[in-house]
């Protein structure tokens, strides 16, 4: 049975957050030298501060072999932990440094490509309100959303569009959605169809198509529109997530591809574009903020999101981009 460990005697006065922080990077190393090399100290001080730990919790911690040290059942407990403790410090400090100078921090957000046209707006316009904010945005996954990086705490939150289902999403995670959007088909603005007031499906079918891969939603929900209609599926020219390459692909006139309406309303280049009358029968996305329950953000990401919610508002209210 596991005697109780004692926090007031055993951990209060003993625990330093430098134990955890070296614990921390040997897991991350997967070995004592490597971790002693990154953190510019020996190895056997390295070995000694994991044993203190073990000691003072009459628990092992890392499984040691010829090819290096895996945390156990209780050293990944332990990770855990200390991976949100070290991040509501650092949000601390944050705080600390937005109170003593208002407009001033850091926002760490993640996004798919795809959603960056409305990211981008809205980054412009708060950063001339707050221009001593930094902004790291890091890419996730367009197709899942992977928010491995907000469990980790390498970013604040998430934020892009759901595929359906999204109730798989984890316990741990809050979402709040900023709008519903929507699948349309795009031509450039000089293509012989973006002058029609009405465009058949059955119109298309020998068309050369620029489309995102064969596991994205709106690969999903184009086969299944063909299929009903008993078309083939057109030709796929190129098969591509970047936005970039489908959109000055598109704006050349000779290619059909499809666009979320967010990206035609946000996008500085939607000019180059046009939505065709075609209303496909698909579910609208969520396009979402997602964040960690019970981790408090700093104030200047809650002012950053609540700038985002505003500036959303207008898609909330209804499309301006009708096809």
């Amino acid at each position: 049975m596991l005697r109780k460990i004692d926090w007031e005697s055993q951990i209060g006065r003993r625990l330093r957050l430098r134990d955890l922080h070296v614990f921390s990077t040997v897991v991350e190393c997967g070995s004592m030298a490597k971790a002693a090399a990154h953190l510019g100290v020996s190895t056997p001080t390295v070995s000694e501060v994991v044993a203190d730990l073990e000691h003072m919790l009459g628990l092992r911690l890392l499984d040691r072999s010829p090819r290096g040290v895996e945390p156990t059942m209780y050293g990944r407990a332990l990770l855990s932990r200390s991976v949100a403790a070290f991040d509501e410090l650092k949000q601390s400090v944050r705080d600390l440094e937005f109170l003593s100078a208002p407009g001033r921090g850091e926002v760490r957000i993640g996004c798919p490509e795809a959603s960056t046209a409305m990211l981008s707006v809205v980054v412009e316009r708060f950063c001339r309100k707050y221009p001593q904010v930094a902004f790291q945005v890091d890419q996730v996954s367009t197709n899942t959303m992977e928010v491995h990086g907000l469990r980790e705490r390498k970013v604040d939150f998430v934020v892009g569009r759901l595929t359906p289902p999204v109730d798989d999403v984890g316990d741990e995670l809050k979402i709040d959605v900023l709008f519903y959007d929507r699948l349309l088909l795009v031509a450039g603005a000089n293509s012989r169809f973006a002058r029609r007031r009405k465009v058949d499906l059955a119109d298309l079918v020998n068309e050369p198509w620029i489309l995102p891969p064969r596991d994205a939603w709106a690969q999903q929900v184009l086969s299944e529109m063909f299929r009903a209609r008993g078309l083939n599926m057109p030709k796929t020219s190129l098969m591509t997530y970047f936005m970039h390459l489908r959109t000055n692909l598109a704006a050349s006139g000779r290619f059909i591809t499809t666009f979320p309406r967010s990206s035609l309303h946000f996008d500085v280049d939607r000019r180059l574009l046009k939505a065709l009358p075609i209303e496909l029968e698909a579910a609208p996305w969520p396009c979402a903020i997602v964040t960690l329950k019970n981790r408090t953000l700093s104030p200047v990401v809650e002012l950053f999101i609540e700038h985002l919610r505003n500036f959303t508002r207008s898609m909330r209210e209804g499309p301006s981009i009708r096809p």
